[in-house]
């Protein structure tokens, strides 16, 4: 048991989640031999491809180093171009995708270069091997299932056998299998005898080598490698025998080589060892199927019901989705919030306002007194806890860390030397943009309700489909809601919450009653609450204008004059801050809530707080002789959504005639300005779905210079020097070129430079916008012309050395075709009598995969008729095919490139021009540095304000054991809990619970009488 959790324990440290999978499998199953298999492969493989020593192998190198510098060019580029998905998987399985699609047109580049013959691996053979066994035990494993399941439906085997198998494993084994077979022929050959052969050395004692007296000649045999494999592959991989001594096989197998010391005379009917090494296999796989399905449930779960469970609630994880993809070219939901806010800005705004029907829908009493939109039951408590936050609904592991911390009974923190004890709010105010990226059911519902749900369940008996008509709806034994003691919230919407007119806003949150075990009694979009100790907090909806409309005006200018005293303390809670927005844009805005702030509060309005800006940043006034309406500024946005820069907001400095200065910032200015270094080094690692705008764009911008046919002055130059100049010489020659002659090219370059223009940001003058375009699009212009140049260059390299563009289409199956009698020889016409069942079927298979990794003389072939008889010559569907095989192999050489480029000019940008803010981070996709902020208002009137904050978010959680073992009564509250949240990080030390810090603690005074007229604004009665 020891050496079990030790050796767990060192996988987990090493983080080797690859390896972790292969050695200990997520679930109890006795019968691994697919993985079992794999690993067998994996140690075949080091053990020959090590088999020569060092300076054998130095000896096989080739000395040319134009095909060395190919081979690093092309493997970087394919490295590049894989890299985002190398340890995980992408859903949708575009990772999957890469994998096979990388690995498929890889191989059919790299057997058609020369080296690796070179080094004794002919990938050729190699490939047609593979792809002809792996046809092979394709259509015999289903052959063999399909008897099976009859056996089974006639009952002839066990009912327990009637699960069906899974295509993918079918494929998986298969795909192993062939590989272990190449493995073994690329080593040892298919010879079958070796005739004159000492017959003392088929009785040898191999494992001689434990003997004292051996062991210094198992010590040579194992400095001299390529021996010790010989005899490897002559005595544990010896042939089977002779297929006389299998009469009934004879007809059934396929032979070895002849192989002989001297002349051989005769011919071989020895079975081919690649044959019996296949058969075993495939005898292997039926064996351990038919036990499997046989022996059922004992077998599959050697463990008891009891310990399965137990087992099965550990591999526990909660289904959280990923940041939102915002460069992606793929996603609907992209196009959708496109679509929608076209929508909103065009047809609702102006024209139809939601605001307006919220306000005609309700009951205005005399004195302002709403029920609908003022809330005065928490005004009577001694003292309060209340906790903000605002853009969460993005990734599930950051919104469920702030939720997670929301959710406890206390925080407990130290600072300065001593223990600080934060209980929960009483209170939780949301500042809009609930779910990204556009408002719909799946949105609100994956990306903002569950996470708080896991955080605090809402109570048993609550429907997640019930639609609350009259709200409050306070629960059973709760006469009103001033009696209800457990933690509420109220929301206001965001800009994305208005992308759909406010219909899921309303849905969602106005006709819901919780959110997780947090109450919701908001029936409207904006409401006033009253706190204790004169406090208020104005919720308001700015909609997408960035201010309040007259009805919203006319309600909380009724509620300052009528209930808002003259020593009470306002908090105005909006989604955009206005001061940094209006400042960065250079732009008033929200007119209508200074003239309520300036002319009705008069220097009662003590903050103001905000979202929309995922950072945390603080502004408190400056002492001065003239009236401060608003004391301090705060925005906090880290409440899930990715991470927004600091240092681009470092010199707001005034905001409506008053002084402030950046009392705190977080991140700080210096890791903001660090962080945005991440776009040039993980811009495609983040968005690896841009690869679908960026491939097809660079195709477009030099579709017109395929092919390039005068490039014999590149390859004749002797010095690197002449080479840069005349490949720099033709980059230029052919962007002239497609400015003279090309259209499709010239129009897409037109294009892209209008997008790029009008791309930068209008902060910027207009000659600056024209000049940062310009050098924008001519950074990827370049790009692709030496792109499309180096593409050229490989494969004139390949055509002048008789490499591609010399036999056509179906190379690969019409060269198999000429050695496969030779190596596999087939004198009972096994062969024959398989494509004559199969009604060719079986040939077929084999010579259109084959012709798959033909792409590379495909192309090549094409190029040279066109080169010769022009583009005239080809014909409609030959100018599809060429250009297809050419896009191929472009997109995996640009799309790494046009990222790069794209990624520098974000960073550029953000960090030199200070542009491009919302642009450059949300390309990061950060789920880090997340934040909320808790007000306390004190016995004596002054609210007390933490910011807590957590660096850096779990990836992985697991399931809390202490919640799973806390009794859960269905009458009883979730927040009555010791341990409300269901998930708890997979490595303690990185839980949100060990790792909040505090980041800011103010304090704001209560108002005085001092405060009262301060402003020297004036209300028109």
């Amino acid at each position: 048991m020891g050496s079990d959790k030790q050796s767990v324990g060192l996988l987990e440290t090493l983080k080797m989640e690859r390896v972790r999978t292969i050695f200990t499998p997520a679930y109890p199953y006795p019968h691994e031999h697919s993985r079992h298999a794999i690993i067998a492969v994996v140690i075949g493989c080091l053990f020959f491809i090590s088999s020569d020593n060092i300076h054998t192998l130095v000896e096989k190198l080739d000395n040319n180093i134009k095909w060395w510098s190919m081979y690093g060019c092309l493997l970087g580029f394919f490295y590049f171009f894989s890299s985002p998905f190398i340890g995980k998987t992408i859903k949708p399985s575009y990772s999957n995708f890469s994998r096979w699609y990388i690995a498929w047109i890889l191989v059919a580049a790299v057997y058609h270069l020369p080296s690796f013959q070179s080094m004794g691996v002919d990938m050729r053979m190699n490939l047609s091997m593979f792809l002809t066994i792996f046809v092979s035990s394709i259509l015999f494993l289903i052959v063999f299932h399909i008897i099976f399941y009859g056996l089974w439906y006639i009952g002839l085997v066990s009912r327990v056998a009637g699960k069906r198998p899974e295509i993918l494993t079918i494929l998986q084994n298969c795909a192993v299998l062939s590989i272990a077979c190449c493995v073994f022929y690329s080593h040892c050959g298919n010879r079958a005898i070796l005739r004159e052969r000492p017959l003392e050395r088929k009785n040898s004692n191999w494992f001689a080598f434990w003997k004292k007296q051996e062991r210094n000649t198992w010590l040579a045999k194992f400095l001299r490698m390529n021996e010790l494999k010989d005899q490897v592959c002559s005595s544990w991989f010896a042939p089977v025998g002779s297929a006389s001594d299998y009469p009934l096989l004879s007809k059934w197998v396929i032979y070895g080589e002849l192989a002989c010391n001297g002349s051989c005379v005769g011919s071989s009917d020895g079975i081919s060892p690649i044959y019996s090494l296949w058969a075993t296999f495939i005898g292997l796989y039926i064996a351990n199927y038919v036990v499997e399905r046989s022996t059922g449930w004992a077998l599959t779960h050697p463990v008891s019901v009891k310990e399965y469970e137990k087992f099965k609630k550990k591999q526990m994880k909660p289904d959280f989705l990923d940041m939102v993809p915002w460069y992606s070219g793929t996603s609907a939901d992209l196009f959708k919030t496109v679509f929608d806010l076209l929508v909103s800005v065009t047809v609702f705004l102006g024209r139809f306002d939601m605001r307006m029907m919220q306000a005609a829908m309700s009951k205005v009493q005399d004195g302002g007194e709403q029920g609908d939109l003022l809330y005065d039951h928490l005004s009577e408590k001694d003292e309060m806890w209340f906790d903000f936050m605002a853009d969460t609904g993005d990734g599930g592991n950051s919104s469920y860390a702030v939720a997670r911390l929301l959710a406890q009974p206390s925080i407990r923190l130290t600072r300065n030397d001593s223990v600080v004890t934060l209980p929960r709010g009483n209170l939780l105010l949301i500042g809009g943009d609930l779910a990204y990226p556009n408002p719909s059911a799946f949105t609100y519902e994956r990306r903002f309700f569950r996470p708080f749900e896991y955080a605090l369940q809402p109570p048993l008996w609550y429907k997640p489909e019930h639609v609350a008509v009259n709200k409050p709806e306070v629960p059973c034994g709760v006469s009103e809601l001033k009696q209800y003691d457990g933690p509420q919230c109220f929301v206001i919407p965001g800009n994305h919450d208005w992308f759909d007119g406010l219909n899921t806003f309303i849905r969602y949150i106005c006709h819901k009653s919780w959110l997780g075990g947090w109450f919701m009694p908001q029936k409207k979009s904006y409401f006033a609450l009253q706190l204790p100790k004169r406090w208020w907090v104005f919720g308001l909806d700015l909609a997408l204008l960035g201010d309040i409309d007259v009805y919203q005006f006319k309600f909380f200018s009724e509620v300052v004059k009528n209930k808002v005293g003259d020593e009470d303390s306002v908090i105005i809670m909006t989604h955009e801050p206005g001061w940094l927005i209006d400042w960065f844009w250079d732009d008033v805005s929200g007119k209508n809530i200074s003239h309520l702030i300036s002319d009705y509060l008069k220097g009662r309005c003590k903050l103001r707080m905000a979202g929309d800006l995922h950072h945390y940043m603080r502004h408190s006034s400056v002492k001065s002789d003239g009236p401060v309406h608003v004391p301090h500024l705060l925005v906090n946005g880290c409440g899930g959504a990715f991470l927004h820069p600091t240092h681009v907001f470092s010199k707001f400095k005034k905001f409506q005639g008053v002084s402030y200065e950046c009392k705190a910032a977080y991140p700080s200015y210096v890791d903001s300005s660090r962080i945005a270094l991440g776009n040039i080094l993980k811009f495609r690692k983040k968005n690896w779905q841009f690869d679908f705008i960026g491939g097809i764009i660079y195709f477009i911008l030099v579709f017109s210079m395929f092919p390039q046919c005068k490039l014999d002055h590149i390859l004749q130059e002797r010095s690197f020097s002449g080479h840069l100049r005349s490949f720099i010489g033709t980059v230029w020659s052919a962007f002239i070129y497609m400015l003279e002659h090309s259209y499709v090219s010239l129009a897409g370059a037109l294009l892209l430079l209008i997008v790029a223009i009008t791309f930068v940001p209008p902060k910027v003058s207009r000659k600056k916008r024209v000049i940062i375009g310009v050098l924008h699009v001519s950074a990827h212009l370049a790009s692709a012309l030496i792109l499309m140049l180096l593409l050229e260059l490989g494969v004139e390299t390949c055509v002048q050395h008789k490499l591609l563009a010399t036999s056509g289409y179906h190379t690969l199956y019409q060269w198999y075709r000429t050695v496969e009698s030779e190596h596999f020889p087939d004198p009972t016409g096994l062969r024959a009598r398989i494509e004559q069942w199969t009604h060719g079927l079986y040939p077929a298979c084999i010579k259109y995969l084959m012709s798959a990794f033909d792409i590379p003389e495909v192309m090549a072939v094409t190029r040279s008729n066109l080169c010769k008889n022009g583009i005239d010559s080809l014909s409609r569907a030959g100018a599809y095919v060429y250009y297809a095989s050419v896009f191929l192999y472009f997109w995996v050489f640009s799309t790494p490139v046009v990222s790069l480029v794209f990624g520098s000019y974000l960073y550029i940008c953000i960090n030199w021009l200070h542009i491009h803010f919302d642009e450059a981070f949300s390309s990061l996709r950060i789920a880090n540095y997340k934040a909320f902020t808790r007000f306390h208002i004190k016995s004596d009137g002054d609210l007390e304000v933490f910011t807590l904050a957590v660096d850096k978010v779990p990836k992985e959680w697991k399931l809390d054991p202490d919640w799973e073992a806390e009794s859960k009564e269905p009458w009883q509250f979730s927040h009555l809990n010791k341990f409300p949240s269901k998930w708890s990080a997979a490595a303690t030390h990185q839980d949100p619970l060990h790792t909040v810090r505090i980041v800011d603690q103010f304090v704001i005074q209560r108002t005085d009488k001092s405060d009262i007229g301060s402003s020297n604004g004036s209300v028109n009665q």
